[in-house]
């Protein structure tokens, strides 16, 4: 009945549900949430001061009495189930799910600006949206006449993707790929795909659908009893659509041809090549004119650190440090090595959430280093910068424990003399922040 009553407060007269009590404005819906080092609880009262219509609490410890507080046993299992009965009120709309280890967002993002030549309203994930407390939000912020709407789906241990189903009851679905981040929830590699593989299971188990990128083994052999449509750069007999990547040193855009249509677009690197291609295939099942799904994807202009070349001078400055694990990384570094013709420098940051595994793979990225024509290696971060001391002739590595002492370090000691410089890490590092003082 709570759920019931609050959910027509919401969809009626609220401007909105907040989880932060600083934003909460008249007609706000508060849903105090708890995290490690903090209580939303203790803020009740600041958002009932802000203007809150309702407000959701789990900590009787804060309680008090007035007519605009509920008082729940858990407040993010009432956010989650607020979410799953405004899904079950709008289910007209349908909805594509991703989820993968690399890769997300960038093909949320350009799927949402092919889907936007056809249709005029199309809701998505936006921010960082992608989790437990995400995507409940995400849902709730989807109006009821909204055409389609696509959800990413990030995840970092086993069961995880199964529970964000079933809030938020795909239609289709997608895995972009399978690699090795978040390693220290999910156990292992196997642990990764069947973790990655529990959207194929609640698809299949709702008789559902699933785009399936041919060329991925693991996707094509888990598919086979879902209905799919498949998408290959080979001529498999299975593939719905054939699709050709063109990517070489003298076009370092990734660049798709699809009919003899050639589409390029503005991210750099062969590795976002399935981002695009599966934006495409989504456009021709929805069938939208090849010519719009082609200026789609070329008007997209990747941003938050993605993908991204900036120029500094006589530099280019190659910017993928909105995240990074042990795949994106070697992906991304292996294409840097072979497709940039020049004086080469790399700056990398600690990838997180590896567990057992991450003194091994960070030693995999400065053993690939040492193997590469990269000139010069800036290794950052506590896990970097305890690895065991490789010598290499061919490379000059400097690591630092923290950005700050590279920043302090590079203002007294300015790069020269390079052309291409290269920077990823994982998001918590933050090293777009050393970008202002790549001067070369």
């Amino acid at each position: 009945m709570k759920i019931k009553y609050v959910y027509k407060k919401y969809y009626n007269i609220s401007t909105g549900i907040e989880t932060n009590s600083k934003k909460v404005s008249k007609g706000s819906i508060f849903i105090a949430l708890k995290g490690e080092n903090f209580d939303g609880n203790k803020f009740v009262k600041e958002a009932i001061n802000n203007g809150a219509l309702l407000v959701i609490m789990d900590n009787n410890k804060y309680f008090f009495s007035c007519e605009k507080i509920f008082l729940v046993k858990d407040s993010l299992t009432f956010l989650q189930q607020l979410a799953v009965y405004h899904r079950y009120k709008n289910m007209h709309i349908p909805i594509i799910a991703i989820t993968g280890s690399n890769g997300k967002t960038t093909t949320k993002e350009l799927t949402k600006n092919v889907l936007l030549k056809k249709y005029k309203k199309v809701h998505y994930t936006k921010y960082n949206y992608n989790n437990h407390i995400g995507i409940p939000l995400t849902i709730l912020s989807m109006p009821k006449d909204t055409d389609i709407s696509i959800i990413e789906i990030g995840a970092s241990h086993k069961k995880e993707i199964k529970n964000m189903c079933n809030i938020i009851n795909p239609d289709y679905g997608y895995i972009t790929n399978f690699g090795k981040a978040h390693m220290e929830g999910f156990g292992s590699v196997d642990g990764i795909i069947h973790g990655k593989l529990e959207l194929y299971e609640f698809i299949k188990k709702t008789n559902k659908f699933v785009f399936v990128n041919g060329d991925d083994p693991i996707q094509l052999d888990n598919s086979k009893n879902i209905k799919r449509f498949i998408f290959s750069g080979k001529k498999n007999k299975n593939s719905d659509v054939i699709l050709k990547y063109i990517c070489n040193k003298k076009n370092i855009y990734s660049t798709l041809s699809i009919n003899n249509v050639i589409i390029k677009s503005s991210l750099v690197g062969n590795y976002n090549s399935y981002n695009i291609a599966f934006s495409i295939i989504v456009g021709i099942y929805f069938k939208i004119k090849l010519k719009n799904i082609k200026n789609a994807i070329e008007e997209y202009v990747p941003n938050n650190y993605r993908s991204q070349i900036l120029e500094k001078k006589n530099s280019k400055i190659i910017v993928d440090c909105y995240n990074a694990n042990p795949t994106s990384m070697i992906k991304s570094l292996n294409f840097f090595k072979n497709n940039f013709i020049g004086n080469k420098m790399v700056i990398l940051g600690d990838m997180l959430e590896l567990g057992s595994f991450s003194e091994k793979e960070h030693e995999n990225i400065i053993l690939f280093l040492k193997n590469s024509n990269i000139s010069i290696a800036y290794l950052i971060g506590d896990i970097f910068f305890n690895t065991k001391k490789i010598n290499s002739k061919k490379i000059k590595i400097i690591k630092f424990l923290k950005k700050k002492m590279f920043i302090k370090w590079i203002k007294v000691n300015p790069i020269k003399n390079i052309k291409y410089i290269f920077i990823k890490g994982s998001r918590k590092i933050g090293l777009e922040e050393t970008i202002p003082f790549i001067d070369p």
